[in-house]
């Protein structure tokens, strides 16, 4: 089955916790500290995969969560690492966030985005030895992965897209063409799913897409060539087959016009991409069904017959120099886009009287085991304070004895000493 689009639930893994522990030696009362870091939880990579086509795994699996990373223990013994979720999407995959956000447009094999970024392990208190503090007896805790919901959506990579009405010949003409073998019938609506060939003539080749079927208002959701006019953004030549034959109630230069006006309206980008127009069917009329209206439209159109074989060197010819043009003068398809919206360290907000500090730098400056220890308790202050978070909270108003929530913790606001 083909599936383009899915919606996905990805989640990364959590960190793991450092460790309390000291090891004796001698002079030392309490002995060196020597408890390890926790391992990093696995990061979510999504990454292309040639070998891919359709995105139906998702449809049964749509949750999918990285590893976590293990705890610290003791003799600095470091937890393992979380193992990092490998997403393995088809070329020309948009991964977007529940925000309708663009992340990333991966188009190529090797390329690939960090969708969520692992939760970071705590160190353990053989890592949080200073100068001030030469034993500590707190740790880090780990800190927890990410989730979100994303939307993949598949955009097929072709250089040349082959759009017309239903039962234009679409299907026939790219099974003479190339080796793809879509279905074939006599009836309206045969082709269900994009087919995608690979066209060879002399030395060049190029990969053509057979889109669905459009029909007039296929832009505005009717008929089935809406779902997949997408599939026409990523070609660099569009390749437009007109039907004179009795099967179609438009005649060839009306197909045209809708064609072009219903691209338009789907992209207008597209209606100024780069394209050959064929009037399919020659061997069913003995009188050419190409007239002075049609030729003001198209004045090289060429005139095939996908049964008989007539002009489809001549087309085949046609469609690989104009894709050799567009692909001297454009860089579609040579990279992939990457949205990454940079948002402040922390945020400061009123919530139901409470001062609520969100983002992960200040939860991070306060991810003790025990911050009932008055030597965690300074350092969480101290690192707050560097971060900025008191001057941001006395700037939004805050006062003494209120209630300061970070994460799960809860504290009582103080102003800081002057002096």
């Amino acid at each position: 089955m083909f599936i383009d689009q899915v919606r996905v639930h990805l989640r990364s893994g959590n960190g793991g916790a450092g460790a309390v522990s000291f090891r004796r030696v001698g002079r030392r009362p309490r002995g060196k500290p020597a408890g390890g870091s926790g391992g990093h939880g696995g990061s979510v990579v999504v990454a292309v995969d040639e070998g891919m086509s359709t995105l139906q795994d998702f449809r049964r699996r749509p949750h999918r969560a990285a590893d976590g990373g293990s705890h610290g223990a003791s003799d600095l013994r470091h937890g393992r690492q979380g193992e990092d979720l490998i997403v393995r999407v088809p070329p020309g995959t948009m991964v977007i966030d529940d925000e309708d956000r663009l992340v990333a447009d991966l188009v190529a094999a090797g390329q690939e985005v960090t969708v969520l970024e692992g939760g970071r392990g705590g160190r353990g208190n053989a890592a949080l030895v200073s100068t001030s503090n030469r034993a500590p007896s707190f740790c880090e805790q780990g800190e927890y992965g990410t989730e979100a919901w994303f939307t993949l959506e598949m955009k097929l990579v072709a250089d040349a897209a082959l759009i017309g009405f239903p039962n234009a010949g679409k299907s026939t003409l790219i099974s003479r063409i190339s080796a793809a073998r879509p279905k074939i019938a006599d009836y309206p609506f045969t082709t269900l799913v994009p087919n995608l060939g690979v066209v060879t003539i002399d030395d060049r080749s190029f990969v053509m897409a057979d889109v669905p079927g459009l029909v007039e208002g296929a832009a505005e959701g009717k008929g089935l060539g809406h779902e997949f006019l997408r599939h026409c953004e990523r070609a660099r030549v569009l390749v437009f087959l007109l039907d004179p034959s009795p099967l179609q109630e438009l005649s060839p230069e009306r197909q045209y016009e809708v064609l072009e006006r219903e691209l338009r309206m789907h992209d207008p980008g597209l209606a100024d991409r780069p394209r050959v127009v064929a009037v399919t069917k020659r061997d069913l009329s003995v009188e050419s069904p190409v007239t002075t209206a049609l030729l003001e439209l198209a004045p090289d159109l060429i005139e095939i017959s996908s049964v008989a074989g007539q002009g489809l060197d001549d087309l085949v010819h046609r469609v690989a120099d104009a894709v050799d043009r567009a692909a001297s003068t454009s860089d579609q398809g040579e990279g992939y886009v990457l949205h990454r919206p940079l948002g402040a360290t922390f945020e400061v907000e009123r919530v139901d009287g409470v001062w609520v500090v969100n983002g992960r730098a200040a939860e991070r400056a306060v991810a003790f085991n025990d911050l009932t220890l008055s030597d965690a308790a300074r350092l969480a202050s101290r690192r707050l304070s560097r971060l900025g978070v008191d001057d941001s909270l006395r700037r939004a108003g805050a006062q003494e004895g209120d209630e300061v929530r970070i994460g799960d913790l809860v504290f009582e606001y103080s102003e800081p000493d002057v002096g």
